[in-house]
């Protein structure tokens, strides 16, 4: 997606709908067993190829984000529970529907994806593509605030019942809450307090400097402070006529990593690192090993980087 916010245009037919035509109802009373309707049932549902229809028009109603996953990737998986967490703590403003692209092989060529998670939301029956990867919880959340602005603006305002739908299942465990000081950055940054989120998360650090998630938090929240209200295109021009510009290289790597192009933000810094010297040089190092936190040192797009640093260093 990207960092341009939402308008009208965006409501586009950009996926090719018409593999997945509604399947013809099957005889006998065991018709749709098993199976979770997504007519508006539930924050966080099952998509598959049979329901997907029933997803469109549900965002009409409500806005509607799917994310298309696979068992196989545990980065996947990972992203789609971060993701139902989210949905879960939005308390019915849209709802989430997950789709295993390899057992709905039907929703995979509609969307023609190349690799997953991938992430699209429906205002109005009509598809908007949000973001490629896995991404960290507040982009997901700076989003998802940009897909209700856009719905609102398209008079889709209705709510999902929490309590509707499949019950949940009975191995589920119900998140902790979260430490106070943690839950006052996430309220903040729903309010769009950018600065009270970090202040927050400062405060979390300097209580307990081993805290590991604020430290994270407080990454995220600086990403989305460095990039607020910036124009993307003015940013690449100004990025593409100064090459050695680090100030000018970093901004548009912070945008191009809350845009969920996380390979082309590390090559950017990797690259800058590779024609720059002395503090620039080591400026644009210390942005890269911050991004590197932000996405997650375990990530195999970092654990590449890293070695494109090492590299371009040495």
């Amino acid at each position: 997606m990207s960092h341009q916010p939402f308008t009208a245009a965006a409501l586009r037919g950009a996926v090719d709908l018409s593999s997945l035509k509604r399947p013809a109802p099957q005889a006998g009373p065991a018709s749709g067993a098993g199976s979770t309707s997504a007519d508006g049932a539930g924050l966080v549902i099952e998509g598959t190829d049979a329901s997907f229809r029933d997803v469109v028009e549900a965002s009409a109603t409500h806005p509607v984000v799917m994310v298309l996953w696979s068992p196989r990737l545990k980065e996947s998986a990972d992203f789609l529970t971060t993701f139902g967490s989210v949905a879960r703590r939005y308390a019915g403003r849209f709802q989430l529907v997950t789709v295993d692209v390899d057992a709905n092989p039907g929703i995979l060529q509609a969307f023609q994806v190349q690799a997953v998670p991938v992430s699209f939301a429906f205002v109005q029956r009509q598809p908007v593509p949000l973001f490629e990867g896995a991404q960290p919880e507040a982009q997901i959340t700076a989003v998802i605030d940009q897909v209700l602005q856009l719905a609102s603006q398209h008079g889709v305002t209705g709510t999902v019942a929490a309590g509707d739908g499949a019950e949940a299942p009975e191995d589920e465990v119900a998140e902790p809450p979260l430490p106070p000081l943690h839950q006052k950055a996430f309220d903040a940054i729903e309010a769009g307090d950018l600065d009270g989120a970090a202040a927050a998360y400062r405060e979390a650090l300097a209580q307990s400097p081993a805290d590991t998630d604020a430290k994270l938090g407080l990454a995220q929240v600086g990403l989305l402070q460095r990039t607020q209200g910036v124009d993307l295109q003015a940013a690449r021009a100004a990025a593409a006529a100064a090459p050695t510009d680090v100030d000018a290289q970093i901004l548009v790597a912070d945008l191009d990593l809350l845009g969920g192009h996380v390979e082309d933000a590390f090559l950017r810094l990797v690259d800058t690192v590779r024609v720059t010297a002395d503090a620039d040089r080591n400026k644009a190092r210390e942005h890269l090993v911050e991004l590197f936190e932000v996405v997650g040192v375990t990530d195999e797009r970092v654990v590449k980087a890293r070695k494109s640093l090492m590299s371009a260093l040495f």
